[in-house]
């Protein structure tokens, strides 16, 4: 039985890849530079994001830091103004902990984990939460998962990770943890060859649980 379960934020728990995607993409606009989705994914599968194509473009260091701050406004824009709830997944966290210990491990900044948590029921589920800026090198290095395994005192073996990204699969493999894969229309076409489970909901994860 896997006794610890660590989650994956966006994507997972709630539904934002589309929107930070989307700030990016506003942000860029603004000089005239084009975010091609296709590639967007395959860079962020390769731990690269928004700022990949820009600087293929020929964009600069300067530059890319003022529209930084133009893409994170317009992100928290959308946090506040679109739906983002994935249905029924605090039906299911409240399911899932009668039977395991569970935390957050997220590449999303704490300022914005915090705002689409202002008014959610999601964290009371979780022992802790660990942001962008709780460890040094993000997915998809081992260090964001071997960082949780570490404040939940959890074994590999009692453990499963549960991502919908190949760069948080590759954390997850590379931490030497089983993950499984829920399904997310945005990153669905990435490369999730290495995951233990593929699932399309939250609710299967307690079979899967009950069973390991």
């Amino acid at each position: 039985m896997k006794r610890y379960l660590l989650f994956d934020h966006d994507g997972v728990l709630v539904d934002t890849e589309f929107w930070y995607f989307q700030a990016g993409a506003r942000a860029l606009a603004e000089i005239g530079v084009v975010l091609d989705e296709e590639q967007y994914l395959r860079d962020m599968g390769r731990g690269l994001g928004t700022w990949a194509q820009a600087k293929a473009a020929g964009v600069d260091e300067e530059t890319i830091g003022r529209l930084r701050v133009v893409r994170d406004a317009c992100y928290q824009e959308y946090l506040r103004t679109e739906p983002i709830e994935i249905e029924g997944v605090v039906d299911t966290l409240a399911e899932l902990s009668k039977f395991a210990r569970m935390a957050i491990v997220t590449t999303a900044k704490r300022a914005d984990f915090d705002l689409i948590h202002e008014k959610r029921q999601i964290t009371q589920f979780m022992d802790f939460v660990l942001a962008r800026e709780d460890y040094t090198r993000a997915k998809p290095h081992p260090e964001p998962y071997l960082t949780g395994l570490d404040r939940l005192g959890a074994s590999r073996e009692e453990t499963l990770v549960v991502e919908d990204s190949a760069r948080g699969l590759r954390s997850a493999v590379a931490a030497g943890v089983d993950c499984a894969v829920v399904h997310n229309d945005f990153t669905k076409g990435q490369d999730f060859s290495g995951a233990r489970h593929r699932i399309q909901t939250l609710a299967e994860l307690k079979e899967i649980i009950l069973s390991s």
